[in-house]
């Protein structure tokens, strides 16, 4: 039972470090657009902007379409 106890404690502190470590990324700015055409399509196009805790900005885009 007392090894049991042990080893949730060990893998649940090494969770926590590893997120402490990595820290969290921070949204900068986010859009989404779409658009309808004739023939019922939608285009969706989805922008992402986020800071790293060490001060790098990534930009993600995303496109989708979807026919019916």
């Amino acid at each position: 039972m007392k090894n049991r106890k042990l080893i949730i404690f060990s893998a649940s502190s090494a969770c926590a470090i590893s997120l402490l470590v990595a820290g969290c990324a921070r949204e900068i700015s986010h859009t989404e657009t779409s658009k309808v055409k004739n023939d019922g399509t939608v285009n969706t196009k989805e922008k992402t902007v986020t800071q790293s805790s060490d001060g790098t900005i990534t930009k993600t885009e995303q496109s989708k379409t979807t026919r019916p």
